[in-house]
């Protein structure tokens, strides 16, 4: 898969739909070119964060018809199911933009793309942890009620 956005030569590793999990937002079949109406509603995303996102940077440049509507394609579904899941693992805006821009400067960047994510990933792991422990925490107590219930149904 080709990734700049001026002359789409250099190769990336692996497609940005290599996130794995399941898709929320089924896609219609055959088609590649997209409504923002038709992107909010595979996406989840508002057409208002869409807006945003691309006047932000976080966005490639998304493709109009010659009214000046919005045509989303195939790529820019990936994207947005990467950045989604960018964003649902807490990362910054502002990292998220930084990593576009990395994305569109192309393959010379893939070291600071390495360095951002590995970062980030070490922050997911943390909060992660922490979750894990709260959740201990909320099993405990559970436990502690769930007992005290079971104790007074036998009297």
């Amino acid at each position: 898969m080709t990734v700049t956005a001026t002359d789409r030569t250099v190769r990336e590793p692996a497609r940005l739909t290599a996130c794995k999990g399941p898709v929320l937002h089924p896609r219609p079949t055959g088609r590649d070119q997209y409504a923002i109406s038709e992107v909010a509603e595979v996406t989840g995303l508002s057409a208002h964060t869409l807006r945003w996102y691309e006047r932000i940077g976080l966005m490639p440049h998304v493709d109009r018809t010659h009214t000046g509507q919005r045509r989303f394609s195939n790529r820019d579904l990936d994207w947005l199911d990467l950045v989604t899941k960018l964003r649902l693992t807490g990362m910054p805006v502002a990292d998220m933009v930084r990593y576009a821009e990395l994305v569109r400067e192309g393959a010379h960047t893939f070291p600071e793309r390495e360095r951002l994510l590995t970062a980030h990933r070490e922050d997911v792991r943390q909060r992660i942890a922490e979750l894990q422990s709260t959740l201990q925490v909320l099993d405990y107590k559970i436990d502690v009620y769930a007992d005290a219930r079971r104790a007074s149904e036998r009297v």
